[in-house]
């Protein structure tokens, strides 16, 4: 069936509420949310703004809330079970605060690698954590043919004393995806833990942990059309293992072990709305069953669209003269990227560019958007960086040839 565009469109008030909306291409740094978890925010502060554990209404209310949120993020990545969710501010946030943990099983002179091609989020917790604890640090590179991190350049850096591996599931600069479950596959035989960033997947490929093979997957609810959280899974039986950074009066059980402080129900509240919303979606598109069914149905439906529209854009760029595109181009390729395509120009800059775009109501970003050892590893001026397009499912190909038309009006 067709993509249900417009109405998908309807439900985002930043889309629906005006006549001539802005063009919101700046997806990758964070989405749109619906109008379903403006609301379902709104209620929890006013009939569920308590704490939990309490013998009154408020305080069930915010319970019940609570739960359903880490039971959505379960069913949202495959986990066995909430205790498996961790939520907290947000992925950088929770990186930081499990790597302490996690540290507590190395030993000076053990090695993690962390690769050339993540976030700092994903890099700078375990930097911190190599020296705090005099651990040795090596770099994996990404292939600058396919884009994606080769098997057999991780095999020639782990050794007996590899303790962890970090590593993305899609670039947030180039778009690449990796083949994660091999990768992890070849770490695990290696005796290392595997810690996954997969914030910018989850906007676009629906992740299964129990396929993967890894031992943490850490998202972002608000790259997916929620409120600003992060959340992490981990398998049930290492975070048992786990020393939590906790108050002592805290609770031991899983996952509250290592949520610290009060919850933000509120937000919880918007993120159970937000699975809810994608479990929606996945109805409207013809597909029934458990919420976890109903979501593959979504993803399913919007990848169709979302590589549609970032056909078109490759394409378009490809025609402006002067444009070099630093990600997968090739259309039988579309698989192994998600919809976010960055380039520079050879001779305009990439912040006169993304100012150009966002006069004519285009939002885009330029710059190395903490993709810092990618534009190092790709020869790219630090502070110069990229400008940076990103498509979610509710943009139309009207927004993406508008782009496009900026973009050369901005280099001619």
């Amino acid at each position: 069936m067709q993509f249900p565009l417009d109405d998908v469109r309807s439900r985002f008030p930043a889309l629906s509420l005006s006549a001539n909306p802005p063009a919101y291409l700046d997806n990758p740094a964070g989405t749109l949310v619906p109008q379903s978890v403006i609301d379902a925010v709104g209620t929890a502060m006013a009939t569920a703004s308590s704490n939990l554990g309490g013998f009154f209404t408020a305080s069930h209310r915010a319970e019940d809330i609570w739960g359903r949120a880490h039971d959505a993020v379960a069913d949202l990545v495959g986990a066995k079970s909430r205790r498996e969710i961790i939520i907290g501010p947000n992925m950088t946030t929770l990186t930081l605060h499990l790597s302490r943990s996690i540290g507590r099983l190395f030993r000076p002179g053990d090695e993690i690698i962390v690769t050339r091609m993540d976030h700092e989020g994903d890099v700078s917790p375990w930097l911190l954590l190599a020296e705090d604890l005099k651990l040795d640090v090596k770099w994996l590179p990404f292939n600058r043919e396919s884009w994606r991190i080769e098997p057999e350049d991780l095999r020639q850096l782990l050794s007996p004393r590899t303790r962890l591996l970090a590593l993305n599931y899609a670039s947030n600069l180039t778009g690449s995806i990796n083949d994660v479950e091999a990768l992890a596959a070849i770490a695990k035989a290696a005796g290392a833990l595997v810690y996954v960033d997969a914030v910018q997947l989850v906007p676009h490929r629906l992740p299964d942990v129990a396929r993967l093979g890894c031992d943490f997957l850490a998202c972002s609810s608000y790259k997916f059309f929620g409120p600003h959280l992060g959340m992490v899974w981990g398998r049930e039986e290492l975070l048992t293992e786990l020393t939590p950074y906790k108050c002592r009066c805290a609770s031991d059980a899983l996952p509250e072990r290592f949520e610290t402080g009060t919850p933000q129900v509120e937000l919880l509240a918007g993120l159970a709305a937000t699975v809810d919303y994608l479990a929606w979606l996945g109805e409207v598109t013809g597909h029934s069953g458990t919420r976890r069914a109903k979501l593959k149905g979504a993803y399913g439906a919007f990848d169709i669209h979302e590589t549609q529209l970032t056909q078109r854009l490759i394409a378009g760029l490809k025609r402006i003269a002067g444009v070099t595109i630093h990600g997968i181009t090739n259309p039988n390729r579309s698989a192994e990227r998600v919809p976010t395509v960055s380039f520079t120009h050879d001779k305009a800059t990439t912040h006169k560019i993304a100012q150009s775009l966002a006069a004519a109501g285009i939002y885009v970003w330029s710059g190395h958007n903490y993709a810092y050892e990618v534009v190092r590893h790709l020869g790219i001026n630090e502070k110069e960086g990229v400008v940076r397009v990103g498509i979610a499912h509710y943009n139309s190909e009207a927004e993406v040839e508008r782009c496009l038309t900026a973009i050369a009006a901005s280099v001619d």
